[in-house]
């Protein structure tokens, strides 16, 4: 009987479906990611070791650049309408009347304006906010310090809520114009705030770093 000759077939493999794949999940990690965007106050801040992230909810950032200018800003990422809330309270304490589209642009924005300003510095949307050179918020004259409705209006729009001060000053910035932050805040009875930093390694041979080693050295026993 004679043999049968299979038909040798070749080994390649066709990897354009493969390529097709990997362009396919290039492109949804290209759509999908976040980048950070640009700080419209650029603000370099004194190092520490303190490795707690920043909340993105339920709290307020005043900010100190170094030229003593103070601006806020509000973290209400689940509720976008307490901001709303926090701006037209400060506005209508000194009856300001803002539009709906005012009110809109505050929600993403670092304010430094003084408050007979903010109507004209809202009419810009956020993104060409960053182009405006601000004033500053009025603080060092205690009389004036406009930073205490700001507190106060963000008191009653989280009213009920836990609510976090954050203070982020630069580095170059002067102790008066943080000495009147914090009387801001004691003004509306607010007594505790966190100070953001830039995260560094902690020092070594320091007691912080022993107390790491000894924690480490525990766990590893286990």
């Amino acid at each position: 009987m004679p043999s049968v000759k299979i038909p040798k077939k070749s080994t390649d493999t066709d990897m354009t479906p493969f390529v097709d794949i990997g362009f396919l999940i290039l492109s949804f990690f290209i759509m999908a990611t976040k980048f950070k965007p640009p700080e419209p106050v650029p603000i370099v801040t004194p190092n520490s070791v303190n490795s707690t992230e920043l909340p993105d909810n339920n709290a307020v950032m005043i900010s100190i650049d170094k030229d003593n200018k103070v601006y806020f800003s509000v973290f209400a990422k689940k509720d976008p309408a307490i901001a709303d809330e926090i701006v037209r309270n400060v506005a209508l304490s000194r009856n300001i009347t803002l539009s709906d589209a005012e009110v809109k642009n505050f929600r993403n924005s670092i304010t430094g304006m003084p408050v007979n300003k903010l109507k004209g510095y809202l009419a810009y949307p956020a993104a060409e906010q960053s182009k405006i050179k601000q004033d500053g918020i009025p603080v060092l004259d205690s009389a004036t310090n406009e930073l205490v409705w700001w507190i106060a209006a963000s008191e009653r729009a989280f009213a009920g809520q836990e609510l976090k001060y954050l203070i982020k000053g630069d580095g170059e910035s002067k102790y008066p114009t943080f000495k009147a932050v914090v009387d801001a805040l004691k003004r509306n009875d607010k007594l505790k705030y966190n100070l953001v930093t830039m995260p560094e390694g902690v020092p070594g041979n320091s007691d912080l770093d022993a107390y790491n080693r000894e924690v480490q050295r525990l766990g590893t026993k286990k």
